[in-house]
């Protein structure tokens, strides 16, 4: 497992790593899909994790020809999942290690969605103000695979990217972590999201 003394850094990914967001998220997705007749499938929906909600309804409509204010797609889409914040629990292992390392070396949360979004997140979940910096979609122009996001974090944080850690739940996320020169460690090994459709 992964020891404090080994990194400089700790960076954490948010739903689905620090928070079991997914079902709320997915519940939110299936109401805008159904108010544009989009498909979007569970299977789907977690194989795309870590993307911004922007790229996900731009990829949906292209894929259904279909013309969508983008803007008021995203605004249904997080309207409809903070509505669902009370379905939404702490992953314990994760924020564990948030409060042991809270103090002793820098944490950040590195996440695709909206900044608004992930503080309400981390407020539900007992995390409000734990964390040095948060690194939202709105602070890079390309996202997760893209290695910007960490590597953002890391100048934020004035810390050597090959010497950060990274706590993700998304094979997108792994991705960008390992292509900014980052360790990582992948939730999924220790925690399984919920599902609608088990």
């Amino acid at each position: 497992m992964w020891h404090l003394q080994t990194h400089d850094a700790l960076l954490f990914d948010c739903d689905g790593t620090l928070a079991d967001t997914m079902p709320a998220h997915y519940l939110a997705w299936l109401h805008v899909s159904d108010l544009h007749g989009l498909s979007f499938d569970e299977n789907r929906f977690y194989a795309m994790g870590g993307r911004p909600t922007r790229d996900i309804v731009a990829t949906l409509a292209r894929e259904a020809g279909l013309d969508l204010d983008l803007d008021t797609a995203v605004r249904t889409k997080e309207e409809s999942f903070l509505s669902r914040l009370e379905h939404v629990a702490a992953i314990d292992p994760v924020v564990d290690v948030v409060r042991r390392s809270q103090g002793r070396i820098p944490i950040a949360v590195v996440t695709g969605g909206h900044r608004a979004v992930c503080e309400r997140i981390l407020a539900h979940i007992g995390l409000a103000g734990a964390f040095d910096l948060i690194v939202a979609s709105e602070d890079t122009a390309r996202h997760k695979p893209d290695p910007d996001p960490f590597l953002e974090a890391a100048r934020r944080l004035a810390v050597r990217p090959e010497r950060c850690v990274v706590w993700e739940d998304s094979d997108l996320g792994i991705a960008a972590a390992t292509r900014a020169g980052m360790d990582w460690i992948d939730v999924r090994s220790f925690h399984t999201p919920k599902r609608l459709n088990p």
